[in-house]
């Protein structure tokens, strides 16, 4: 099981949880029973995937996030490139690129996100 990698489901429960949390278990119950018609065990087998993950926890009945859903896109991002293209961004920017022209906007957002970085190696 990859970490950063959710079906269907476990992504939408987690977007539920990222757009309540902190909340308690009950009240996770009651959200999906009316979002996805689970049963409470469902939601708990369901939660539990989560949390072995260390996206979320259950700590005394509140289901709080242990990362936040831009933390967990990043590192699903960054474990993507590095299990297809050798940890390699310009590989996989190169091969993106091949097949979407990027337009200028993009391009733009790139340089911007570029020069942010080297800032920041200059502090």
């Amino acid at each position: 099981m990859e970490q950063f990698k959710l079906g269907e489901m476990e992504q939408r429960l987690a977007d539920l949880i990222w757009g309540h949390e902190p909340l308690s278990s009950g009240e996770l119950v009651k959200l999906c029973e009316g979002a996805f018609d689970w049963k409470r065990t469902t939601t708990y087998t369901m939660l539990k995937r989560l949390c072995e993950r260390n996206i979320f926890a259950n700590e005394n009945g509140t289901v709080v996030a242990l990362m936040s859903k831009e933390e967990f896109q990043a590192a699903r991002g960054e474990q993507f490139i590095n299990d297809n293209f050798e940890g390699s961004l310009p590989q996989f920017l190169a091969a993106f690129s091949r097949r979407k022209k990027l337009g200028e906007k993009e391009i733009l957002e790139l340089k911007r996100l570029i020069d942010e970085y080297e800032e920041g190696d200059n502090d």
